[in-house]
């Protein structure tokens, strides 16, 4: 059964860079909505985000805020992407309660990460001897593993078929907790799950990196409906 994948190799394997100056939110919505985050049941927060490409570029927006506590917290980030998938520049900024704030830029052979506590604090600095094609996997922002599902499905699926797919291996980068590492992702084909309270036919690919394994389910037109992580008692569903 063929599936659209070319199209998907175009929108975000192939994503395009926005150029400076420009007017980031322009363009076509590939994707938005919002993803509600599940611990044991309790919703514990909420991701809203968008995908937005033009002639120039793609961007990806995302803030996430917490529900049903004390302290709420709440976060954003920015991620503009070149032609060729690589990472331009990748931005996060602490909304509530305190204002960090952390970047991610190419320089050379290297990404480098300068963060700081505050705006009018000194930023400091760490190298990562990483390409600029590595993936950004943050902490708190889900958007960010459908556009790792959409490079691997435009990679590893031959001839713009769904199945079979070929297992694969990606660099990533966590700017939260300041570390890399590789994950794989394998696509397991069409199976049942239950998203609120209702059973649904989903493509299912698997997410493994040494912290464990999530189990990402991805609807008709590859968009990711629900994320579980069973070691964690976590659910993410789209709203």
């Amino acid at each position: 059964m063929k599936y659209r994948l070319y199209l998907l190799a175009l929108i975000l394997a192939l994503p395009a860079a926005v150029s400076a100056g420009s007017k980031e939110t322009e363009g076509k919505k590939v994707d938005s909505g919002s993803f509600g985050v599940f611990m044991a049941g309790r919703r514990m927060g909420t991701e809203t985000f968008s995908i937005t490409q033009n002639a120039n570029g793609s961007v990806i927006q995302s803030e996430f805020k917490t529900e049903g506590v004390a302290n709420q917290a709440a976060q954003s980030s920015e991620m503009q992407l070149t032609a060729t998938g690589e990472i331009r520049r990748y931005d996060w900024k602490e909304l509530s309660p305190g204002k960090a704030q952390s970047g991610i830029l190419p320089n050379d052979q290297v990404l480098m990460q300068k963060w700081s506590a505050n705006p009018d604090e000194k930023p400091q600095e760490q190298p990562y001897l990483l390409p600029s094609s590595t993936s950004i996997l943050d902490d708190y922002f889900f958007v960010h593993r459908e556009l790792l599902v959409w490079k691997y499905l435009a990679l590893a699926c031959p001839k713009g078929k769904a199945e079979p797919c070929q297992r694969m291996q990606f660099g990533t980068l966590n700017p939260h907790q300041r570390s890399s590492a590789p994950v794989s992702m394998e696509f397991l084909g069409r199976q049942k799950t239950t998203v609120r309270g209702t059973e649904q036919s989903l493509f299912k690919v698997e997410l493994k990196s040494d912290a464990g394994a999530w189990e990402l389910w991805l609807d008709d037109q590859f968009k990711v409906i629900r994320i579980q992580v069973p070691t964690e008692n976590t659910e993410v569903v789209r709203d």
